[in-house]
């Protein structure tokens, strides 16, 4: 058997189907995370072009944020990280569903 390691790759297909490479993600310092950007971090660890800790020191990301990430792709797709959509894709018991404000108005009208 060879001992040879294998390169990592150069490009991988991006998350819009366009071949993508490391020069495609996002820059180090991004501090606007929208979809897009957080599923091409996803897919180039996945991909091969960096690893999970490469791109957490990078994106100064905590391991849990990166595999939530993940994780959101996974189960709902890219529309999964959206942060403004996240209640649609969690599956919220009714009894934990009340706002803040409703609480406080029911405890104002008590």
């Amino acid at each position: 058997m060879s001992d040879r390691r294998h390169a990592p790759p150069t490009r991988v297909i991006g998350p819009r189907g366009e071949p993508m490479t490391l020069d495609d993600l996002p820059p180090a310092n991004t501090k606007r995370w929208v979809v897009r950007r957080k599923a091409e971090v996803v897919t180039a660890v996945q991909g091969g072009l960096l690893t999970i800790e490469e791109a957490c020191k990078r994106y100064r990301l905590t391991m849990e944020e990166f595999l939530g990430w993940q994780r959101a792709i996974q189960k709902n797709g890219m529309p999964g990280l959206r942060a403004t959509r996240i209640q649609q894709y969690r599956k919220t018991p009714p009894s934990q569903s009340t706002t803040a404000y409703e609480k406080s108005n029911a405890r104002a009208s008590a």
